[in-house]
């Protein structure tokens, strides 16, 4: 097939689908291509149905932390019936996807799409041409140059494991790594973390991050801090883990190892030299418009391109919604992101908004740090939650809120407060004179403030 499309939208997950959807609508002939089931990793492989797992170690947790407040007795996680109910979320997704964007008219292509010049397309015996293209193709696992890593499974692969492992080991201390962990450890299983550095979770404030490793160890995972891996040996039915310290070799024996050690781009296989895209280590290089630099034709948005977006399923989504707009009016709208607010579902929940502490400081802000160790706090006594801590920091000039950083159950809903006050420029006497239901996380607000 020969077709010459108004816009060709690689990757269906968030950071494609907003932009198709409407260039569609407003009356563009449009063609999507995903060289993997339908509705990319948020959707499929990524926060949806990692959410649903956590849901179920929450129900632990909070059980265990009531034990002898009035619980007498723990539950325990059925893995198998767990992985059939989170399966009902994802099961349906790629073909009710697909008939979305077929219903919408949308043209719909499976396989590997690669360029094979500026505005042309090719995905195995179909060639397209494409008036503007937009690159949305996501994110993949770093390659670790570790002997034996073929050995080592990636995160979609845990969220489809039918059994969970007794001991399992997760090679980086970064948010996949430790939410994985956190579920696993409530599920019974042995876990290990292995860093590499000094710090896991190095884009968090550091005094909530170790209060977070202290409950981690304490439901006991294993974190090993300036370990590096080197080689990941299969043996019968385990693998030896072999790691250097600054004490020597560390070995350790697990049924399973997982990648957890960061992510990039997935456009190698694009053959973007043929389409002239120029990119780099953080993806496709854009303008302020997310246009590539070196080709005209061609938009990238979501973990594909290389911007100050973190890495979030709902800056995929506003990005895709500017690439549209620029499409449809003719570069008209540029990428804002000044709140990104971000989560660690682990349990307590570790999140974070604006900037840090340093980050503040290194701006010039004249600014004044609040924090406190929640965990005496009425919302958090009632559920005898040991580990809870609020940081803020306030602009004195201008009353303003820079940054929060949470670790609590509440952290997940509670971010989104300071990321509204942040994105409307709400002063603390602002928020101090809302009103809020009572007793509830977000009356707490005025007393952090």
């Amino acid at each position: 097939m020969q077709r010459t499309f108004d816009l060709i939208v690689i990757g269906t997950g968030s950071g494609g689908s907003a932009a198709a959807m409407k260039c569609k609508k407003a009356g563009w002939e449009v063609a999507i291509i995903d060289s993997r089931p339908f509705g990319g990793t948020c959707a499929l492989r990524g926060c949806d149905p990692k959410k649903v797992l956590v849901g179920a170690a929450d129900m632990i947790e909070s059980a265990e932390r009531m034990k002898g407040k009035g619980i007498t007795s723990t539950p325990s996680i059925n893995w198998q019936e767990l992985m059939a109910f989170k399966r009902t979320f994802t099961e349906p997704v790629s073909a009710n996807r697909e008939k979305g964007f077929e219903k919408s008219g949308i043209y719909t292509f499976h396989g590997q799409a690669s360029f094979t010049g500026e505005d042309t397309i090719r995905i195995g015996g179909d060639v397209l041409t494409g008036k503007k293209i937009l690159i949305a193709s996501g994110a993949k696992p770093v390659s670790l140059p570790i002997a034996g890593s073929e050995h080592l499974i990636h995160s979609d692969e845990f969220l489809e494991l039918d059994e969970l492992p007794a001991r399992l080991i997760f090679v980086g201390g970064g948010y996949i790594s430790f939410e994985f962990a956190h579920i696993a450890a409530r599920a019974g299983a042995e876990v290990h973390i292995i860093q590499r550095g000094e710090r896991v979770l190095g884009n968090f404030e550091q005094e909530l991050v170790d209060l977070l490793m202290e409950k981690s160890k304490e439901i006991g995972i294993h974190i090993h801090l300036n370990s590096e891996v080197k080689s990941v040996e299969k043996k019968a039915d385990s693998f030896m883990v072999t790691a250097m310290t600054s004490k020597g070799s560390l070995e350790l024996e697990g049924d399973l190892v997982i990648h957890g050690a960061g992510r990039i781009p997935a456009i190698d296989d694009l053959q973007l030299e043929k389409g002239n895209v120029e990119w780099e280590k953080g993806g496709i290089t854009v303008n302020g418009y997310l246009q590539s630099v070196s080709n005209p034709h061609v938009y990238a948005a979501g973990d594909a391109a290389s911007t100050e977006g973190l890495p979030l399923t709902p800056i995929a989504s506003m990005e895709s919604q500017v690439v549209a707009s620029n499409l449809l009016k003719g570069n008209d709208r540029s990428p804002n992101y000044t709140v990104m607010p971000t989560v660690v579902f682990t349990l307590p929940k570790l999140a974070s908004v604006g900037f840090s502490e340093d980050e503040a400081r290194k701006k010039k802000h004249n600014i004044r740090v609040n924090k406190f160790d929640t965990s005496d706090w009425y919302t958090y006594r009632r559920t005898n939650e040991r580990y809870a801590m609020a940081k803020v920091i306030i602009d004195e000039d201008s009353d303003q809120i820079l940054g929060a950083h949470l670790l609590s159950e509440e952290a997940d809903e509670l971010i989104n407060h300071f990321a509204t006050a942040i994105q409307f420029k709400l002063t603390t006497q602002d928020l101090k004179q809302m009103i809020y239901a009572y007793p509830t996380a977000a009356s707490d607000l005025s007393y952090m403030l």
